[in-house]
């Protein structure tokens, strides 16, 4: 571990992490305890809002779908008690509406999944004004479009009719494309 990344940090360490994928969580808190956090973990909504409402955090990083409710939840109750925490808004859905939601209710940053701690820390630790760099291997194309039609698919509740006619697409389409493996 570098000197500097302690230093960068700040006097309070606390960080609460909020993700309902156990073995994910694990590698994250371990990962982040190596950098300097006193790491702190929630896999609910509900476990997420006690904590930050009893222990609010100088960081955060939150999953933005919990199996319980939405992660943005945990985001507000934080931003009552503490409003100068820095936030990282996680999620396997990339949409850009669900971005501009976690900014405009506080958090610093919105990474999709899969972000490694390397990515987290840069979220958590730039300055406010600067822009993130730019990723190192985006989302291809096909990827990009993949992920649009599996978060419209699972808003419509996981019907292909119902999904189809709101992407305007064929209903074989959509099903043969859902039947896939998600692109690189």
């Amino acid at each position: 571990m570098a000197e500097n990344e302690l230093l960068d940090i700040g006097p309070d360490t606390t960080l609460l992490l909020v993700d309902d994928d156990e073995p994910f969580l694990r590698r994250l808190a371990k990962a982040m305890e190596k950098r300097g956090f006193k790491v702190e973990t929630a896999s609910s909504v509900a476990a997420g809002r006690a904590i930050a409402t009893a222990r609010p955090p100088a960081y955060a990083v939150v999953d933005l779908r919990l199996e319980d409710g939405n992660g943005l939840d945990v985001v507000e109750a934080l931003r009552e008690k503490r409003p100068d925490s820095r936030v990282v808004v996680l999620t396997g859905y990339g949409a850009i509406a669900t971005a501009v939601a976690a900014v405009k209710i506080g958090a610093t940053d919105y990474l999709s999944k899969p972000a490694d701690a390397a990515d987290i820390m840069n979220a958590l630790l730039s300055p406010e004004d600067a822009l993130p760099p730019p990723p190192d291997n985006p989302m291809s194309a096909d990827r990009v479009r993949w992920e649009h039609i599996q978060r419209v698919y699972e808003l419509c509740d996981r019907n292909v009719s119902e999904t189809a006619r709101r992407l305007n697409m064929h209903r074989r389409t959509l099903q043969r494309i859902l039947a896939k493996r998600s692109p690189r």
